[in-house]
Parts: structure tokens; C-alpha cells; sequence
């Protein structure tokens, strides 16, 4: 068992968490949050603490408890605080806006790039800065990757869009040859 399950999972107050067949739903100040685990796991929900066993000894039921584990923590704490990534959008005539329900993209490709918004998650814009909040955590840094990956940085000169604090390694450009 993982060293995850070995603690409880401490329930901080104005949160509310129910099991209804291994379908745990999580209520806090900000929303909810619902997950279906695996059957093979006893997840038992006390006045303040949550635990979780394994019920069989097979190698991925003992795997998912850590990962069950890490998942609720996860759900509480989204309901709770939430989740901010920073995107950081870098280079001439890169730009980004936010329209209704949508973000359109200027990446330097022919056309602008239309990203329809999940549901869930909210999107600000400052300058060349694209702040990504929600409750969810996958949600969010999928929504974050999504966006990434239209322009990744390059190595030359950093063009792209990156994470804020990512360290992009930079390559020296064509060198003149020295004339004879």
C-alpha cells in the first residue's frame, strides 16, 4: 500500500464528501466535484477523515490506491481553493482574446485559431499573460496543454507559448563561417 493511504484524508470544514457505490461526490464553497472509483477499493468516510484500502490483493487494485488517494485530495482541495496555471504567450504579433464563450488564438498561422472554453473553467486575460482557473485540476491543466501545444516554445528565440517559470533551453542560431 502506498504511503498516501496509510494517512487519512483530513475533510477541512464547509466541505462536504459522500460515497454512494464508490461515487464520491465532494461539495465545498466553490462547487462539486463527482468521480467513480474502482470497486475493488473500501473507501470509508468518517466525521473529519476519509480512508482508502484495498479490498483485493491483485497488483492494480494495491496500484490505484495511492492514485485514489491523490484524486480526492485533489477534488478537496478544488473545491476549496481552486486551480490557477499561467500561460505566457511570447512573440511579434502573438496575441490572444477572449470572446463569449471562446478564446481565439493569433499564433502567426493564416487564420486565427478559435478554442471553445470547457465548462468549469474560467479564463483572464492581461496582456500577453492567459490565466487559467478552475475546480478541477485535470480540467484545467488539460485545457492549459491544449493551448501550449498550438505554439510550443522554440528553442531559438523562445517564441511560443509556455508555462510561467518554465525554463526554455535556448540553442545558438547559424554561425558565419570565418572567411580565409
Amino acid at each position: 500500500m502506498s504511503r498516501l493511504a496509510k494517512k487519512p484524508i483530513i475533510i477541512p470544514e464547509k466541505v462536504e464528501v459522500k460515497n454512494d457505490n464508490n461515487n464520491i461526490s465532494v461539495k465545498g464553497p466553490l462547487g462539486e466535484l463527482k468521480r467513480k472509483f474502482i470497486d475493488s477499493l473500501d473507501i470509508k468516510i468518517g466525521d473529519k477523515e476519509i480512508s482508502v484500502s484495498p479490498t483485493r490483493s491483485d497488483r492494480h487494485t494495491v496500484v490505484m490506491v495511492g492514485t485514489t488517494v491523490s484524486h480526492i485530495k485533489n477534488m478537496i482541495e478544488g473545491v476549496t481553493k481552486g486551480f490557477k496555471k499561467k500561460l505566457i504567450i511570447e512573440g511579434v504579433g502573438y496575441k490572444a482574446k477572449v470572446e463569449g464563450k471562446a478564446m481565439v488564438l493569433g499564433l502567426g498561422f493564416s487564420h486565427p485559431i478559435n478554442m471553445p472554453i470547457p465548462e468549469g473553467i474560467k479564463v483572464e486575460m492581461e496582456k500577453n499573460d492567459i490565466n487559467i482557473s478552475g475546480i478541477d485540476k485535470e480540467a484545467v491543466g488539460e485545457f492549459c496543454a491544449k493551448i501550449r501545444a498550438l505554439k510550443k516554445p522554440e528553442p531559438y528565440k523562445g517564441k511560443g507559448i509556455h508555462y510561467e517559470g518554465e525554463f526554455i533551453r535556448r540553442k545558438a542560431g547559424k554561425k558565419t563561417a570565418a572567411a580565409a
